[in-house]
């Protein structure tokens, strides 16, 4: 599905959900430097009339979804909390689409690429990565389970923008759902190459999908792989030059989790098509994350 764009930021009005999180968050600065209209929904995803209000009352162009469930401090929280994730990764995010679907709403839907896993025949190092229309191969946790389930459903919406998001990274070193800060607070850390997502260069992006009003599911990463030790030596390059860490293998990082984490590389051919502009993930990294940091 696509269409004309909507014209000038004046015809654009935003109805985005998950005022409290960091994409939702950041979405409302981005729309303000953009000059676009834009109202945080305040319905629950899994409450139907609360959403029906928020789009009686804001009378929005297009919605986004920046809410869901991923668990504090990480993904383990869904393990023992399993029908609260399902109520708004599954339940909610469905009647967000089949509400949006009825007055004819694109939907950007911000989901996740943690629903694979190196296979076969998407080998750890081949540089073969996953594409859109690949079946979620990952079921390790729970709340991968739980996303691919909807992703799979949410496929009959023909309204909906799916966006596989992985491992966050932006320039704020500071936010503890920074992928970056993450493992530099960890003890020890998994060395495997990842795909990952540069909000700072991806989330304008998603802005840009929406007033083209694309649709359909797309691998939302910077093009190739990175590693964890491949950050962490830059991290130690431009902001902390003691920095030092540790390595184990995943046999000993499965003793201190509950769940199983993804770990893999997805094809972003399609979306580096639409906007090739779009920079290779360590080149991201530099321009957004490190230089912007850099330490004199």
């Amino acid at each position: 599905m696509g269409a004309e764009a909507n014209g000038s930021s004046s015809s654009l009005n935003f109805l985005i959900y998950g005022r409290t999180g960091w994409i939702g968050g950041t979405l409302g600065k981005l729309c303000e430097s953009q000059g676009i209209s834009y109202t945080y929904g305040s319905g629950r995803l899994e409450d139907r009339r609360s959403l029906v209000a928020d789009l009686d009352s804001v009378k929005p162009s297009h919605v986004f979804n920046a809410a869901g469930v991923t668990g504090r401090p990480n993904v383990d929280w869904c393990e023992s909390h399993k029908v609260e994730t399902i109520r708004t990764n599954v339940a909610g995010t469905l009647t967000l689409a089949d509400v949006c679907r009825e007055r004819g709403l694109v939907l950007i839907n911000y989901a996740t690429g943690c629903i694979f896993e190196y296979d076969s025949g998407h080998p750890l190092g081949s540089g073969l990565g996953f594409k859109e229309e690949d079946t979620p191969n990952f079921t390790g946790s729970f709340y991968s389970k739980t996303k691919a389930m909807v992703e799979e459903l949410l496929k009959n919406y023909e309204n909906v923008c799916t966006l596989r998001v992985r491992m966050p990274i932006s320039a704020d070193l500071s936010n503890p759902r920074n992928f970056i800060t993450k493992i530099a607070r960890y003890e020890k850390v998994v060395d495997i190459p990842n795909s990952m997502t540069i909000l700072d260069e991806l989330l304008p992006i998603s802005l840009e999908m929406a007033k083209r009003n694309l649709t359909g599911i797309w691998n939302f990463t910077n093009p190739g792989v990175v590693s964890h030790n491949e950050i962490l030596e830059m991290y130690r390059e431009y902001v902390d030059p003691s920095f030092t860490w540790k390595n184990f293998t995943l046999e000993e990082q499965a003793k201190v989790i509950v769940a199983p984490r993804s770990n893999n590389e997805l094809d972003a051919t399609k979306l580096k098509t639409e906007f090739p502009e779009l920079l290779s993930i360590k080149e991201s990294l530099v321009k957004f994350v490190f230089e912007p940091n850099k330490k004199a």
